[in-house]
């Protein structure tokens, strides 16, 4: 397969996900990438973050900023500009 085939195989895959970000309070997901790498990249997955998670959105501050996550038996927080780089897919129940 040539770079061009799997770039855009790749932004049809992350045009089915939707990002930590937008989930509503009580919403619940599964990890399915993490689009950025470096520092934050590093410090998502040593969160706890890492695809095949899963978590549920317990609350957001007053402004919406940071939500708070359950994950692996315990609670985090994150900022939305870490929630945007977390691409999920949502989970019934």
């Amino acid at each position: 397969m040539n770079n061009h085939n799997r770039a855009k195989r790749e932004r049809r895959a992350v045009e089915n996900f939707e990002t930590l970000r937008m989930l509503p309070k009580g919403g619940r997901a599964v990890v399915k990438r993490i689009s950025v790498g470096g520092e934050m990249g590093r410090r998502i997955r040593d969160m706890g973050i890492v695809p095949g998670t899963e978590f549920m959105v317990m609350g957001r501050a007053p402004l919406k900023d940071p939500v708070e996550i359950k994950l692996k038996g315990y609670n985090l927080t994150l900022r939305n500009n870490e929630a945007d780089h977390i691409l999920v897919q949502a989970v019934e129940g």
